[in-house]
C-alpha cells in the first residue's frame, strides 16, 4: 500500500510537469519557435529519439515548442515513449537547475505518506506519532512556547541549531548550494510579511527555544497573560468596572425575584485595551574568528546572552515603561490602576516598617492573593532583614529570625524578587510593590528577525549582529476597584509610597 502512495505522487509530479508545460507562456515565442527549430534535429524515420530533442531551458522555449502541431504529434504518436521520455529529461533538468522543486515534492511524499497512515491505519494498534519535528540543539522537544501557526514556523525544519542558523546569515559564510537555498528561503519568509524592512526571519522553533532561556530570568513575561498577536495592532476586550458597591462587571445587577415578576435588565460595561506591537532590538558585535573557528562556542553565546538581554531589557519596559515608544509598565506612574499606600505617621525616611507590608497586603485584589508577588529593589533588604514588629516596649523580628540561615524569600506566603530593574531605590516609590501579573497582558508579534552586518566594524574585524522582535504590554485593568463594602479601593498592583 505504501508503494501504491508513492506511485501515486509520483504520477501527480508527472501530471504537474505536464500541466506546466501546457499553461507555459512567455516573451516573444516567433523567436523562441525559432531557435527551438534549429536547433531541434529531424527525427529518425521509425520512431522519435527522445534524447535528440531539444530541452527547452525557458517558457518562451516551452510554448514555442508546444506551439509546433507537427513535432508534438509526432511525439505523442511515437510508439516509442518518446513523450514520457521528453517529461523526464525536462523534470530532470529543472531539477539540476532549482533544488527547491525536489525538496517540495519529498515534502509532499513525506505528508501523503504520514496521512495515508493515520487514517488507515487498523483499529487497536498504537499509532506512531508522525508529526514532522525540529531539530533543536538539545533534540527533536518543542516547548509549550511554540506556535505552530507563527510566521518563522514555516522554517522550522531548516536549521538545527542557532549555531548553523547565524553562520548561514553570515555575510562570511562560504556557502554550499544547500546553505545558499536555505538562505534564500528565509529572506523570501521574512520579505513576504515585513517587507519594508530587510533582514531574515528566525525559525519559531529556535525563537521558542531563545523565549524558554529567557524566561527562566524573567520577572513579568512567566507570570503575565501573553496574548499571540497576528497583526501589528489587536484590540484586547476588558471589563470597565471601577466599583463593585452597587453593581458588578461594569453593569451587572443581581436580583432576588419572586417566580413571575418581571426581571430587571443590567448588562456588563466593556471597553478595550489595544495593543500596538513595539520594536525591540538585541545588538552585539561578534569576532569573526569566534564565529568562523569555534561553532560550538558561538552557539553557546547566541543560546544564553541574546535570550538574556532581550528579557532584561522586556522587564524594565513591562516593569516602568512609559507607554510612548515602548510598552507601559505595570509599575509605572502612568498606571491608573496602581495603589499607592501612604507612609506612618513620623515614619522616618527611606525605611520601610511591618505596618506599611501589612497595609500593602490589605489592599491586593483578594482573587489575587494566591497569584501576587513582592518586587523589591535590592537595596531594600536591610530594612526588610531588621523589620520588626513592635509589642509594648519590647518587639521580634518579623522576616528574618536569625543570620544562620538564608532568608525565607517569602512575605505572608508570597515569593519576593529582588530585581534592580524595580522602578525606585529604597525610600523612592516603587522600591517595594506587591504586583499580581496575572492582570498584565503582553501581546506578542511571534516574530524576530535577524541581520548581521560587515560595516559597522570592519575595521575591527568584527560582524554586528541585531535581532529585532515585536511586543506590547498593557495593565489589563483600567482603575482601582471600590469594594462592594465601600471599603478602600482594592486592586492588582500595589505600592508603598515615597518616604523622603
Amino acid at each position: 500500500m505504501v508503494t501504491t502512495v508513492i506511485e501515486a505522487q509520483r504520477k501527480a509530479v508527472t501530471a504537474g510537469l505536464r500541466q506546466r508545460m501546457l499553461i507555459a507562456a512567455g516573451h516573444d515565442p516567433k523567436r523562441a519557435g525559432r531557435a527551438y527549430n534549429q536547433a531541434t534535429p529531424a527525427p529518425p524515420k521509425n520512431g522519435m529519439d527522445p534524447e535528440r530533442l531539444a530541452i527547452p531551458t525557458s517558457q518562451a522555449e516551452l510554448e514555442a515548442m508546444l506551439g509546433d502541431s507537427a513535432q508534438m504529434q509526432r511525439v505523442f504518436a511515437d510508439k516509442n515513449g518518446a513523450f514520457g521520455e521528453f517529461v523526464t529529461n525536462y523534470a530532470r533538468a529543472v531539477h539540476n537547475r532549482d533544488l527547491s522543486i525536489a525538496t517540495q515534492v519529498k515534502e509532499q511524499t513525506e505528508q501523503i505518506l504520514a496521512n495515508w497512515l493515520r487514517e488507515n491505519q487498523p483499529e487497536g494498534v498504537d499509532r506512531l506519532d508522525l508529526t514532522p519535528k525540529a531539530v533543536v540543539a538539545n533534540g527533536n522537544a518543542r516547548n509549550h512556547l511554540h506556535n505552530p501557526k507563527a510566521m518563522g514556523a514555516v522554517l522550522d525544519r531548516e536549521f538545527k541549531n542557532s549555531a548553523e542558523y547565524f553562520q548561514t546569515i553570515w555575510h562570511n559564510a562560504n556557502r554550499t548550494a544547500d546553505m545558499q537555498a536555505k538562505l534564500s528561503r528565509v529572506r523570501n519568509a521574512f520579505s513576504s510579511t515585513v517587507p519594508s524592512e530587510g533582514g531574515f526571519l528566525i525559525p519559531e522553533v529556535l525563537r521558542s527555544e531563545m523565549l524558554a532561556v529567557a524566561l527562566e530570568s524573567s520577572v513579568v513575561r512567566q507570570r503575565a497573560r501573553v496574548i499571540p498577536m497576528e497583526t501589528l495592532r489587536v484590540p484586547f476586550p476588558a471589563i470597565d468596572s471601577t466599583s463593585n458597591v452597587s453593581s458588578v462587571y461594569g453593569g451587572v445587577v443581581g436580583y432576588w425575584t419572586e417566580e413571575g415578576a418581571a426581571l430587571t435588565a443590567s448588562q456588563a460595561a466593556f471597553s478595550r485595551i489595544v495593543l500596538d506591537a513595539k520594536k525591540l532590538t538585541a545588538y552585539t558585535e561578534v569576532p569573526n574568528e569566534l564565529i568562523s573557528d569555534s561553532a560550538v562556542s558561538f552557539q553557546a553565546f547566541l543560546d544564553q546572552i541574546f535570550p538574556e538581554a532581550l528579557s532584561f531589557y522586556e522587564d524594565l519596559a513591562f516593569l516602568k515603561g512609559s507607554g510612548v515608544g515602548e510598552p507601559l509598565g505595570a509599575l509605572d506612574a502612568n498606571n491608573a490602576a496602581t495603589i499607592s499606600v501612604t507612609k506612618e505617621s513620623g515614619q522616618a525616611a527611606d525605611t520601610i516598617v511591618w505596618e506599611n507590608i501589612v497595609k500593602m497586603y490589605a489592599r491586593m485584589l483578594p482573587s489575587s492573593l494566591d497569584r501576587a508577588v513582592w518586587v523589591c529593589s535590592i537595596d531594600t533588604f536591610p530594612e526588610l532583614a531588621t523589620m520588626a514588629l513592635s509589642v509594648g516596649t519590647g518587639g521580634s523580628a518579623i522576616w528574618l529570625n536569625n543570620g544562620v540561615q538564608g532568608p525565607p524569600m517569602t512575605i505572608l506566603g508570597r515569593p519576593v524578587i529582588f530585581t534592580e530593574k524595580a522602578p525606585g531605590l529604597l525610600g523612592d516609590l516603587g522600591d517595594i510593590s506587591f504586583v499580581d501579573f496575572g492582570f498584565y497582558l503582553i501581546g506578542d508579534r511571534q516574530v524576530m528577525s535577524a541581520m548581521s552586518s560587515p560595516h559597522f566594524k570592519f575595521q575591527n574585524d568584527q560582524t554586528a549582529y541585531r535581532i529585532i522582535q515585536r511586543v506590547d504590554g498593557r495593565p489589563w485593568l483600567q482603575s482601582a476597584v471600590t469594594p462592594q463594602n465601600n471599603g478602600p479601593t482594592l486592586s492588582p498592583f500595589v505600592q508603598l509610597a515615597a518616604r523622603a
